[in-house]
């Protein structure tokens, strides 16, 4: 097979052998990606060739197996800095039309990776750079902790889903911190999302969290309370409202003080299986704290509707469904909250967006960003650029100057 031609007009001949000698491993992610910017077409060709031939690879191998042959991957390209650089100019979208402003930052594009993928902060800049407009890593709890026994992760094919019972496997905040103020030259902007310590009763989570907060806060651009995740026993109790308070309340204080030169945003990232009741409650909690974001949905321990066969999915086990079977729950909580809170408190969408399409529907509902989780896994790497693109093309095509323009019109009607 000829190898793949870089055709950027600034990297020679010599520049490409180098390149190729000296990164080999990270050099295969760069010659795909390059070529998108340089043949519309082969950014398709990509797709096809990541749908019909690394999919089934990675496939076969165990899921989290398959994760960690893509973390290696990319913390490689990570630590690949002309690489990285190259790879991020190519496919970062830089269209003025895709400029997003939420909680005092500025967004290069509204498409995001949700937290999950990246959970030590080993790859952001290396996510970033295959056309992220922001990266959330995570979760990270204030200790260092092994997660659940495997295998806790599957994949449901038939259904575009995936269900997991990680358990929030990391390792740690004191870690996670170290690592990210090792890029002294940060290009991605960055989400930090945290979790509490397993080991830690619920009685004591706002001091946890609180302590996760300032190890972590100098080196976040925003920071995400979770306290959604289905796979910490008792952590879904957090979202009451009289909890919920003075955990909040708690990490605001910590964050203030670990920065008080600057207000680092505070969100927070709520469950699917929420009746709506409590949905409102946190919406008013979230105004009435003056948080910065709400992230609408984590994954959800309803199996209504699969495709997969009931003893598949059985033998799965307990943990949170995410992909496409949560796209109509995810929005119908973002629409909720959209309501309740109206432009006072900032929405990211997440839960079942594979598409433009997904991406536009949760930014005329009342979502100033989006993420991604499990339509990466069954699509590949190119998608966050895909996305951003053809949301771009959409707003223009709606007569809107950018996507910006088009959050929550449809909750205006």
């Amino acid at each position: 097979m000829a190898p793949l031609t870089i055709c950027h007009p600034f990297i020679d001949s010599s520049a490409r052998a180098l390149l190729r000698s000296s990164y080999p491993l990270s050099a295969s992610f760069f010659f795909a990606s390059h070529e998108a910017s340089c043949a519309p077409r082969f950014a398709s060709r990509c797709s096809v060739i990541y749908r019909s031939i690394v999919r089934p690879i990675l496939f076969a191998l165990p899921p989290e197996t398959a994760h960690s042959v893509t973390m290696t991957a990319l913390r490689a390209l990570q630590h690949a800095t002309p690489l990285l650089r190259l790879t991020r100019a190519s496919l970062l979208p830089h269209d003025p039309a895709l400029v997003v402003n939420a909680f005092g930052l500025t967004f290069p594009t509204p498409v995001g990776l949700a937290a999950g993928l990246d959970k030590d902060a080993a790859a952001f800049e290396a996510f970033g750079s295959f056309g992220f407009g922001f990266v959330e890593v995570g979760t990270i709890t204030a200790e260092a902790q092994p997660g659940n026994p495997r295998p806790r992760l599957f994949r449901l094919p038939a259904d575009r889903a995936l269900i997991n019972r990680m358990g929030f496997n990391n390792r740690g905040a004191a870690a996670a911190a170290e690592r990210i103020a090792r890029r002294r030259s940060r290009q991605t902007l960055l989400g930090i999302n945290m979790g509490k310590t397993k080991r830690i009763p619920n009685e004591a989570a706002a001091d946890d969290y609180a302590a996760s907060a300032r190890l972590l806060a100098p080196h976040a651009d925003y920071v995400v309370v979770n306290v959604s995740s289905p796979n910490t026993p008792g952590l879904r109790d957090l979202q009451q409202v009289s909890e919920l308070r003075k955990l909040l309340i708690g990490v605001r204080r910590t964050l203030d003080a670990a920065c008080p030169g600057r207000r680092i945003p505070l969100l927070l990232k709520i469950a699917p299986d929420l009746a709506d009741a409590d949905i409102d409650a946190i919406a008013d909690l979230a105004i009435e704290l003056q948080l910065e974001g709400l992230i609408a949905t984590n994954t959800t321990i309803k199996r209504d509707g699969l495709a997969t066969d009931a003893a598949s999915v059985a033998a799965c086990g307990n943990g949170g469904l995410s992909g496409a079977p949560v796209k109509s729950r995810a929005l119908d909580v973002l629409r909720r909250l959209r309501t309740r809170v109206g432009t006072r408190v900032a929405l990211i969408a997440v839960g079942g967006i594979e598409t433009a399409d997904d991406a536009w529907e949760r930014i005329r509902a009342g979502a100033t960003l989006v993420q991604l989780y499990t339509a990466l896994i069954y699509d590949g790497p190119l998608l966050a650029r895909r996305i951003a693109l053809g949301l771009a093309q959409r707003a223009r095509a709606a007569g809107f100057a950018n996507v910006a323009d088009a959050i929550g019109i449809d909750a205006a009607r």
